[in-house]
């Protein structure tokens, strides 16, 4: 598949690295997709070769990668806010882009918001937005494109992205074939994560289908054991975590078509393949499979998951891969050892092997030139391979929650588990982006979100939630 093969490329692809200060990774914020879902990215240097950067004789041609001209930009402010507010991304994010910006003469300020999805309406409306904001929902930066609140990327910008980024990448950054949206991260979402030694003391296996998941299930009830551990509260995105585990179960059930036409509107949100996929999710977190550390499934925060794991509170949790950087620090991944984290790929109904995938945007409230030249350093591999190599250091060489499908990175800076992310994302035979995402705004990130977790909580049935999620899809 084209879009997988591209980021193994990318990912696992013989690029040098773009300065020898920079190794480590992941993914960790906390969803963002909902509220964290980036990691950590940390480089700051010439990334690439001399080679094919620039003809000779020509000062105005862009330099190194992340540069776009030389020159002063004479102490210029530029703001950006994003969903990921977690110690080690927040980190990672200003330390990259300081480091980076400062001897370009660019003042830069990251700020993580728990309700970006609410903040960022109230700031466009009222006039008084940032320079550049990171959207976790293609769906959304699209809309305000439509509306003219965030600008074309410039065409520097532009053609730094084509250097580094798949066109796979590229294309929910789009509106009518403009850019509009710096890729900046990559989530493998269809991952459950497990301790192979509990499994291994009690005689259980790794499923290849959703049966076998099911009959896991049972199996471990049966042992006395829990499960699952699950959390959908995440302030304003409350929710997310079902309209992920939903969009799993519709690519599991129906397949890629019918999933394009769930995201595009071409068969209605009451469908009842759609209800039966909510169904499906409901029926998988019946109490006696569900441990939830705040008392309830919508009580407890999507990131409290990782602890009750390794305490042995739960068997499993199903999360993306930027999870890894909600574990405790010094948790040991996958090296075998007894408290050691693995990953499986959350199994299959058809034989498709599907994974769901999503990212984020970085996109242009102003178009100076300031603006753009901190976007076009957020395009390059440096800058995914920096903020990945600071993030790891900021979690005392834990995974990092961030990962990156930016062409030309060291992937040495990954760790044996992220590569396995990467691995995932090659071998499977079917991929689509989070359906949420890229749904309009209010839908993906609002009814979906709200209905779902009305449904969770069993104030609605899944067949009253779908019925009310299409009443709000806008005409």
């Amino acid at each position: 598949m084209t879009l997988l093969l591209a980021l193994f490329a990318a990912a696992c692809g013989g690029a040098e690295s773009s300065s020898d200060d920079t190794s480590d990774a992941d993914d960790a914020a906390a969803a963002d997709e909902s509220t964290d879902d980036e990691g950590s990215d940390e480089e700051a240097a010439d990334e690439g070769s001399d080679d094919e950067a620039m003809d000779e004789g020509s000062d105005d041609e862009a330099m190194d990668e992340g540069e776009m001209a030389e020159g002063d930009f004479g102490g210029a402010e530029v703001t950006i806010t994003g969903p990921e507010r977690d110690d080690p991304s927040v980190a990672a994010i200003q330390q990259t882009l300081t480091q980076w910006a400062e001897p370009q003469g660019i003042n830069v300020t990251y700020t993580g918001d728990a309700d970006w999805e609410a903040n960022i309406n109230t700031q466009v409306s009222g006039g008084n937005p940032p320079n550049i904001s990171i959207f976790p929902q293609p769906g959304k930066l699209q809309e305000f494109a439509a509306d003219g609140f965030v600008v074309p990327l410039s065409d520097e910008v532009d053609a730094t992205i084509d250097e580094f980024w798949a066109e796979d990448f590229q294309a929910d950054g789009q509106l009518d074939g403009t850019q509009y949206g710096v890729p900046v991260k990559t989530d493998l979402k269809s991952l459950v994560w497990y301790q192979p030694a509990r499994f291994e003391e009690f005689g259980y296996e790794i499923p290849d289908t959703i049966d076998d998941f099911t009959a896991l299930m049972d199996q471990m009830v049966e042992d006395g054991n829990t499960p699952l551990c699950v959390g959908i509260e995440s302030g304003q995105a409350t929710g997310w975590t079902y309209t992920d585990w939903v969009e799993e179960m519709m690519l599991r059930l129906h397949g890629g078509e019918v999933y394009d036409q769930w995201v595009t509107h071409e068969i209605p949100f009451d469908d009842p393949q759609v209800v039966e996929a909510m169904q499906a999710v409901l029926d998988f977190w019946v109490p006696e499979n569900v441990f939830a550390s705040g008392g309830s499934i919508a009580a407890t925060n999507f990131g409290d998951n990782a602890q009750p794991l390794v305490d042995g509170q739960c068997m499993m949790h199903r999360q993306a891969s930027f999870f890894a950087g909600f574990f405790p620090e010094g948790q040991a991944f996958a090296d075998g050892s007894e408290e050691a984290v693995d990953v499986f790929a959350f199994p299959d109904i058809n034989g498709d092997n599907p994974a769901l995938t999503a990212g984020t945007y970085a996109a242009a409230f102003s178009e100076d030139e300031a603006t753009m030249a901190v976007l076009n350093y957020m395009a390059t591999a440096d800058y995914a391979e920096t903020r990945q190599t600071i993030q790891t250091e900021e979690l005392g060489g834990s995974l990092s929650g961030f990962l990156s499908a930016a062409q030309g990175q060291d992937p040495s800076v990954y760790q044996p588990l992220e590569q396995s992310f990467l691995e995932i994302l090659n071998t499977a035979d079917l991929a689509r982006f989070d359906a949420s995402d890229l749904m309009p705004a209010d839908v993906g990130a609002g009814t979906f979100w709200s209905e779902g977790t009305s449904a969770v909580n069993g104030d609605i049935t899944a067949e009253e939630a779908a019925a009310n999620i299409e009443a709000s899809w806008p005409e």
